[in-house]
């Protein structure tokens, strides 16, 4: 007789089940990645070794262990429950897009498509994927200290275009846009001593008020907030455990206290 199991009013399928069972398997998601590897390094070694049939080969198999991957999880976990995860739909587009480029003589564009496979690493391992919810969760209040960066920069390109621009030559304070890429140099701290600040100062001897402020300000202020907030929205899934774990606790304690009460009611009315 047919084993039924009730979920609701829907019966559920056991090939489904069998299914889900195997996408959800300890062995399964590492299987995945390491595919994935592969995929990095048949990108790697098509870099030194054009055209060579044995790597066009393992690729096109490789786009179809995705597919079929693809299929398994859709069936296993339900269209609906695939799609509610967001990076389940990041998946499927990869995947969509490495069968609708395949053949495509677009070689730039299918040469994109390969390396957007190596993406995959990021839902694939749990650790990569934590770090980018969270820096998506960070993005609504990196915009204040964004917004501040853009006023700190626009105002200190206005001040090198307006004192710097016939000390040194056109590409570094000329004009406004070309103040901002200088100072985003400075800000990386490649050779600005040596190629921007020190041929300033010889030239105007107070022009080291203006790089010193400038990397204290955007260098390690901003960027030290940056960092903060991320770090801070890192903290947050793990927080968000605890208060899940101690809600728990909480109700279970109500509970137990609320069975305690009842045995103690039923006891003394036996005693009575």
């Amino acid at each position: 007789m047919k084993h039924i199991e009730h979920n609701g009013n829907k019966r559920s399928n056991p090939l489904r089940e069998k299914i889900r069972q195997l996408v959800e398997h300890k062995y399964f998601q590492p299987f995945i990645i390491s595919i994935i590897l592969l995929n990095g390094v048949i990108i790697v070694a098509e870099s030194y070794i054009t055209g060579n049939d044995v790597l066009l080969a393992l690729d096109t198999i490789i786009v179809w262990i995705f597919v079929v991957e693809l299929a398994l999880k859709m069936i296993g976990l339900g269209v609906r429950g695939y799609f509610s995860e967001k990076w389940n739909i990041f998946d499927f587009l990869i995947v969509a897009a490495s069968l609708i480029f395949y053949n495509t003589p677009l070689v730039s564009v299918l040469r994109l498509i390969r390396v957007l496979r190596l993406i995959r690493m990021i839902p694939a391992i749990p650790a990569l994927r934590k770090i980018i919810d969270s820096l998506m969760r960070s993005v609504p209040a990196l915009t204040g200290i964004l917004g501040l960066s853009a006023l700190i920069f626009s105002i200190y390109a206005i001040i090198g275009t307006t004192f710097f621009r016939d000390v040194l030559d056109y590409e570094f304070f000329g004009s406004f846009h070309t103040s901002l890429f200088t100072l985003m140099q400075v800000v990386t701290f490649e050779s600005w001593a040596s190629q921007v600040a020190r041929p300033v100062i010889a030239e105007i001897p107070w022009a080291w008020v203006y790089f010193i402020s400038f990397i204290v300000v955007a260098a390690l202020v901003i960027l030290n907030l940056v960092v903060a907030v991320i770090l801070d929205y890192l903290g947050h899934d793990e927080e968000e455990l605890k208060q899940k774990q101690m809600d728990r606790l909480f109700e279970e304690n109500k509970e137990l206290k609320k069975d305690l009460e009842e045995i103690k009611q039923i006891l003394l009315d036996k005693n009575k």
